[in-house]
């Protein structure tokens, strides 16, 4: 028998309602991956994930009305881009390995890349100054003061509207480094990274390659809900401030970027490694979710959560904040058999840092606006507009009494 994530080709070809022969087809067609049986080389096993979402292919080719509901819930693609891959549990960039580009790699270059395809292009994108950040509400919290203050840049940033592939780019990082000094009440000097390490971890210099490598990780992640709102709102050719605006209030939704605030209360109020196996087993009992386990693109655990994980552990190794991050990630292998998720990642790196509190949405938030732009620039280029249909399921007409 092969490991739970794996099927016989006997077990494969039952469950796809073909012949071993059909199935030995579709795997030399590149339809369905397969690789030897360690200690057998004559036999091959088949991802499972590979077979149901084949299997879920043929479904919908019979019922193609259900095609559309089904792609909106980690479906089938329904959007081509060339930005973000996620292949057998490992993420890329424009074909590289998003874990390599994290640790060599600056924001400037990797915004360059995924806007231009160049990263070379980052010194010159980033040249340009940003708008003046405008006086904001008090008690506003990070993101929500990106969120007041895009409109009132992006009102007074007429070059904006110039949505050609390379103006789109310079406006992109301008809104970047905008974004930054909002983030930091100052405007951005230096790279990003430096400008968030000077505020958030001042005489702690190593601190800046953490966060760059924290907002790389972050900087896109295919067609997450965020990425598909800019690109709808790209697609009515909304400049990019609107775009940006669009994926920011996305994000802070508590499914989505939000998550760390919870991520955030769950170190809380675990307080200390011994407590951490107790706090997610009293959540159990009490039938409470817990947030920070588990992503369905990475059945085998998300690489970007085990890397900042490692980072943080790498920087202060046996500090309590670590030790409590490493607890937490221990008892939820044991108990919820899932592994950390970039949310978490990101709430173990800040605390390591010891960042002040929701410094790991603004990470987010701050990361993910380069990829916003680069879906941003792939759908102006494509001069369309996303309008799907829905299915209507209320009163018919004509039966009102």
């Amino acid at each position: 028998m092969t490991e739970e994530r794996f099927l016989t080709a006997q077990e494969a070809a039952a469950d796809l309602g073909i012949s071993l022969a059909t199935l030995y087809a579709y795997a030399s067609r590149g339809m369905l991956r397969s690789e030897s049986v360690p200690g057998d080389p004559r036999a091959r096993r088949y991802p499972r994930e590979d077979v149901v979402r084949l299997k879920e292919k043929k479904e919908l080719r019979k019922e193609p009305e259900r095609a559309a509901p089904k792609a909106l819930n980690w479906g089938a693609p329904v959007l081509e881009s060339a930005i973000t891959l996620v292949r057998d549990g490992r993420l890329y960039y424009r074909g590289r390995d998003v874990i390599e580009l994290s640790r060599s790699w600056t924001v400037e270059e990797v915004a360059a890349l995924i806007w231009t395809g160049d990263p070379a292009d980052g010194e010159r994108l980033f040249q340009e100054e940003p708008p003046l950040p405008p006086a904001l509400p008090e008690g506003l919290l990070p993101v929500e003061c990106c969120q007041a203050a895009l409109p009132l840049a992006g009102a007074a940033d007429l070059a904006a509207w110039d949505l050609r592939p390379a103006a789109v780019a310079v406006t992109g990082a301008r809104i970047l480094r905008f974004l930054t000094g909002i983030v930091v009440g100052r405007p951005a000097s230096g790279s990003i990274a430096s400008t968030l390490q000077e505020s958030w971890a001042p005489g702690r210099p190593e601190a800046a390659v953490l966060i760059s490598a924290a907002m790389i990780l972050c900087a896109d992640h295919e067609l997450n809900v965020s990425a598909f709102t800019a690109r709808c709102v790209a697609s009515a050719a909304s400049n990019p401030y609107d775009v940006v605006s669009a994926g920011l209030a996305a994000l802070k939704g508590v499914r989505h970027g939000g998550h760390t605030e919870r991520m955030e209360a769950l170190f809380r109020e675990a307080g200390s490694a011994a407590e951490a196996r107790r706090t997610l087993a009293n959540r159990l009992r009490r039938g409470e979710t817990i947030p920070g386990f588990g992503q369905p693109l990475y059945p085998e655990g998300d690489p970007r959560g085990a890397e900042l994980l490692d980072l943080a552990a790498r920087l202060v190794p046996g500090s309590e904040a670590v030790e409590l991050a490493q607890a937490l990630a221990e008892a939820g292998r044991h108990l919820l058999r899932d592994h950390p998720t970039v949310d978490f990642g990101l709430v173990a790196l800040a605390r390591a840092l010891d960042l002040p509190e929701r410094t790991p949405l603004a990470m987010f938030a701050l990361g993910r606006t380069i990829g916003w732009i680069g879906h941003a620039i792939e759908e102006y280029g494509s001069e369309r507009l996303i309008r799907p249909r829905a299915a209507y399921v209320g009163e018919p007409p004509g039966v009102q009494s």
